[in-house]
């Protein structure tokens, strides 16, 4: 590779990460000059200049998958924190992001969803919530305490078959001679209360979704059902595609390869269902 392509890469790569970072000076930069400069250039260059660079998501949605999968992985609160931030500098709403982390307790847990609030609380504390101060501290609470579970059901039924259609009812069946209750908590708990909050949109669920199944790499099964939702609600194949390979950054090259084999197969198995072909 020339000089010049690499310079390319680097200044291009720099821009971006200026733009999340909210600094002309990085941290990545100074953290790392004493025992790594290599590093900090191949997370400039690749990171920013090859990755962040691409076309098919918009550096929001970027920001909003890397929350997800910074926070289902539960090893990266550094990182985490700055994505955080970064997300905010790029127009993310405090609200997206607590939405999004707390979408990500479905894939990872509670633990690992309130690790994840208490790295956005930090952050928050510096960076108070615009919003919030305009209404003077509302509740924000968006749980229905009257409601019954039938109730809940119905509206997860609804939501499972909208967004994740016969794939997802088929993992409910599938609990039917097993597990039966477990079945139940996935429409109830999993569609009927946290897919159906607002704050987020059905597509940006469906990206930290599959950022997140990604991320992970225990959940092959899982992650197909989330492509499949992703490409329901109105979400394009390149949107999958690039989600996956931004997830080469933060969880390996092998995570973002088993992410791409089973986008492989929903490309393959929605081309040969007449109701899906081309979508």
């Amino acid at each position: 590779m020339s000089a010049t392509a690499t310079t390319t890469r680097y200044d291009r790569g720099l821009a971006l990460l200026q733009e999340v970072s909210g600094t002309p000076l990085p941290g990545v930069l100074s953290s790392l000059a004493d025992i790594a400069p290599d590093l900090a250039r191949y997370t400039i260059e690749f990171g920013y200049g090859d990755i962040y660079h691409r076309p098919g998501l918009t550096i929001r949605q970027r920001q909003l998958i890397n929350i997800a999968a910074l926070t289902a992985l539960g090893t990266a609160a550094p990182q985490l924190r700055f994505h955080i931030a970064g997300a905010l500098n790029v127009g993310v709403t405090h609200r997206e992001i607590v939405e999004t982390i707390i979408h990500t307790l479905i894939y990872a847990g509670v633990p690992a969803a309130l690790n994840g609030l208490t790295v956005a609380r930090q952050v928050f504390a510096d960076r108070p919530d615009p919003e919030q101060a305009e209404l003077g501290d509302p509740d924000r609470s968006q749980v229905r305490p009257t409601e019954t579970s039938e109730e809940r059901y119905q509206r997860g039924l609804a939501a499972l078959r909208e967004i994740d259609g016969h794939a997802g009812e088929q993992v409910v069946a599938a609990l039917q001679h097993i597990a039966p209750d477990l079945g139940r908590y996935i429409i109830e708990f999993s569609f009927g209360d946290i897919y159906s909050r607002t704050g987020l949109t059905l597509l940006e669920r469906e990206l930290a979704s599959v950022a997140a199944c990604t991320a992970l790499g225990t959940a092959a099964p899982q992650l197909r059902v989330h492509l499949h939702g992703l490409l329901n609600v109105g979400g394009s194949r390149e949107e999958a595609v690039e989600t996956i390979i931004q997830m080469a950054g933060y969880a390996g090259f092998p995570a973002a390869l088993n992410g791409i084999t089973a986008a492989r197969e929903v490309f393959a198995e929605r081309d040969t269902d007449p109701h899906t072909a081309g979508r």
